[in-house]
């Protein structure tokens, strides 16, 4: 059994998973360039995302852990509704978001919903892609910041954490 799935049936780091799925919700962060664009900042996203990618311990473990991602662009192009599944030889989680641009600005709230693990996120738009900060809420104690990087069809996602537990994801996702 892996660490991380392992560590939340013991209930001993609740924060390990959160963190975890916080890191899912920031990879479906909008993959837009810096420059603004008439049809919005999430048409690149809308559809299908999947892939895999390695989460990496203090203690020197790493896991794999594949994900799939869906995007639906809502309103007038800057709301962006998200799903991602991600599983690994021994647990999954399921991470529901929405996420709001304006003015090159980006902000938005995430529920993980097998644990019950809330959270906010902001962030902007560089030129190679986004950098978001994210942290949880209602008493999760996690935080972590995240490079996203969009080259056409592919997403490639880095996330340092903040945690006791955790160093960081590196996640390379495919538009399908």
């Amino acid at each position: 059994m892996n660490l991380v799935w392992a560590v939340v049936r013991r209930g001993f780091a609740r924060g390990s998973l959160a963190a975890l799925a916080m890191t899912l919700v920031v990879t479906t962060a909008p993959a837009v360039d810096a420059a603004p664009q008439a049809v919005g900042p999430f048409a690149s996203l809308e559809g299908w995302w999947g892939g895999a990618g390695r989460l990496r311990f203090k203690d020197g473990r790493n896991e794999d852990v594949k994900c799939r991602a869906t995007y639906i662009i809502e309103g007038d192009a800057n709301t962006l509704k998200q799903t991602i599944r991600c599983a690994s030889g021994s647990g999954k989680i399921e991470v529901k978001s929405t996420v709001a641009h304006s003015n090159g600005k980006l902000s938005g709230e995430w529920t993980e919903q097998m644990y019950n693990v809330n959270g906010v996120l902001d962030g902007e738009v560089t030129p190679r892609g986004f950098r978001v900060t994210v942290k949880g809420t209602k008493g999760t104690e996690l935080s972590a910041n995240m490079d996203i990087i969009v080259k056409d069809t592919k997403q490639m996602v880095e996330i340092q954490f903040f945690s006791e537990t955790l160093i960081g994801l590196t996640l390379l996702l495919n538009k399908g």
